[in-house]
Formats: structure tokens, C-alpha cells, sequence
């Protein structure tokens, strides 16, 4: 939990640095990365809110995921994720957002939908970008892994787009 910690507080404070924020969307992860994100004390200077939509119900409702995209392809895969992220995002008005959907076990996995099935998504600034994993260990491991990924992926789009490369180069011609 400590990578996990130390990621949302540094994700916390670069995008508090460039003024922008994020929100997050979780299935499989229940919540975690919000959790992970307002450990921090300084949290509310770029996290505006998330919503844990396990229900299938809940994504379509809560995050505008299309239902027909769940009915064609399940819940747990690629596009949802993007969808989530997105939702997130239009729900808050965050420049960011974070969508994950996967199957953390210890039930639930199929042959073509294993347990460790995760599909993470970040949406904003300049970029998209969904990533898929398949995380071995407990649902707790799962989790963690796949929440850990997520504030990687933010980071690096964020430090991908233009706010923060004029950020850095104020600081090195300052």
C-alpha cells in the first residue's frame, strides 16, 4: 500500500501544480484509487469525486457507458473502461479521469475472462489510454496492482500533455 500511497500523493500534487484535476470511475477496484487519493491531505486540490459502479446498471446510469457495448462484449473489457473514464469525467468536469473494470476473484473468471483480467483506462489532457492486465495473486493483490497502474497511467499522460511541459519549462528557464 505504500507505492500506492506515495503515487496518489504525487500524482496529487503535480496536477494540483498545473491546475488540473481528476475523477475517478472503479469497478473492480471499489473504490481504491478514490481511497488512495484522499489519504492525502491536500486531495481536494485536484480530486473532484469518483463513483464505484459495480452494478452494470451503475455504468450505464451513473458513467453513460452504453448498454448495448456491456450486452456485446461484457462489462470487462477495453472500450468499457475508456467509457468509464470518460463518464468520470463528464460527471465531475475533470480534465482527468480513471476507469477500471476487471475481475479481481476469487470467483468470477471464465477461460476467456480469467481471474486478474483488468482493464484500466485514463482519459484526458492531450490522450487516452487503456491498458490491459492480467495480474496473478489474491483479490486483494489484484486490486492494489491494478490501482497502482492506474495512478501510473495518469501520471505519465499527465506529463504527457502540454500544461505540464509549460509548467516544466517555467520552472527551468525561472
Amino acid at each position: 500500500m505504500d507505492k500506492l500511497h506515495e503515487l496518489a500523493a504525487q500524482a496529487i500534487e503535480e496536477l494540483a501544480a498545473g491546475g488540473k484535476t481528476v475523477a475517478t470511475a472503479e469497478s473492480c477496484t471499489g473504490g481504491l484509487v478514490s481511497a488512495a487519493l484522499t489519504h492525502n491531505p491536500d486531495s481536494s486540490k485536484a480530486f473532484l469525486g469518483g463513483v464505484v459502479a459495480y452494478a452494470n446498471s451503475a455504468k450505464c446510469r451513473l458513467l453513460g457507458v452504453s448498454e448495448s457495448l456491456i450486452e456485446e462484449n461484457g462489462a470487462v473489457c477495453l472500450e468499457v473502461a475508456l467509457e468509464m473514464a470518460k463518464g468520470a469525467r463528464a460527471a465531475t468536469g475533470a480534465d482527468f479521469g480513471i476507469g477500471l473494470t476487471g475481475i479481481a476473484g476469487p470467483g468470477g473468471g471464465t477461460a476467456e475472462k480469467p481471474v486478474g483480467l483488468v482493464f484500466v483506462a485514463v482519459a484526458g489532457g492531450d490522450a487516452s489510454e487503456v491498458k490491459e492486465l492480467r495480474l496473478d495473486g489474491d483479490r486483494t493483490e489484484i486490486r492494489i496492482s491494478s490501482a497502482i497502474v492506474a495512478l501510473e497511467m495518469l501520471l505519465s499522460i499527465y506529463r504527457q500533455s502540454s500544461i505540464f511541459r509549460e509548467i516544466q519549462d517555467g520552472k527551468s528557464s525561472g
